[in-house]
């Protein structure tokens, strides 16, 4: 069995109570890790899952508040990691922002910027903080793994979607760009960038086809093992990549 080298690391899981967050933190307590979990509103459901990760013997899982909209919120959540637990060694950006695509049945010149700000903002500047503060420690300790929940949308597009396709883009070009840069220090960074999801996003609007109708949706549980693998000991080499998951490219 291939050993993933995550028995006592601590891994901080954003967006932990959605689909995709929630089934990460399950696969990392699975393989003996400690996982913190932001959440964003949900915090009897964050709570109830870090008691759930818990174990028999307790202190294994912990549910902390983070919000998207303040710019304190990704360095106090990293900063409560590492005083709980010594130091932070995987990050995995798993919040995402709702309601990302615009009414389709208005023109992209008649979106207000009020409206498409926050929607571009909210899908890159939380994670992007986030890592900044994260990996610092990790480049101090000599190892660290980072992985961000992207969008195939970014390199390819959407109709009534650019700006979700924006806001990922840019993801893909912090991984890229600082891949090259903390890789000497043992810290690697790559994005996953599922395609439609199931139970996450469990159907396609009946207005719009299915990106790959002859394949399943992937589903949290195909996105947590890609995850796992990404962020452990046995990846040595991956970094500065965007995994796309599902077939829907």
């Amino acid at each position: 069995m291939l050993d993933l080298g995550l028995e006592g690391r601590t891994v901080l899981v954003t967006g932990a109570t959605g689909a995709i967050g929630r089934a990460a933190a399950r696969a990392f307590a699975e393989q003996g890790a400690r996982v913190a979990l932001a959440f964003r509103h949900h915090r009897e459901a964050a709570e109830a899952l870090a008691a759930e990760l818990s174990g028999p013997d307790g202190g294994r899982a912990f549910a902390v508040p983070y919000a998207l909209d303040d710019a304190a919120s990704p360095r106090w959540v990293v900063a409560a990691v590492e005083e709980h637990w010594g130091g932070l060694d995987v990050l995995v950006a798993a919040a995402r922002q709702r309601g990302a695509r615009r009414d389709p049945h208005t023109r992209f010149e008649d979106v207000p910027e009020e409206h498409w700000r926050p929607l571009v903002a909210d899908g890159f500047v939380p994670a992007m903080r986030t890592v900044q503060w994260a990996v610092a420690g990790m480049r101090k300790r000599g190892w660290g793994r980072i992985a961000l929940v992207a969008s195939p949308q970014a390199p390819d597009g959407a109709v009534d979607g650019e700006f979700h396709a924006v806001a990922r883009a840019g993801l893909h070009g912090l991984v890229r760009g600082l891949a090259g840069e903390v890789g000497g220090d043992g810290v690697l960074i790559n994005a996953v960038c599922p395609g439609p999801t199931s139970p996450d996003r469990p159907s396609t609007p009946p207005d719009r086809p299915p990106a790959s109708p002859d394949r399943p949706p992937t589903t949290p549980e195909d996105i947590a093992r890609a995850l796992l693998f990404l962020c452990s000991a046995a990846n040595g080499t991956v970094t500065g990549e965007a995994l796309t998951l599902g077939g829907c490219r």
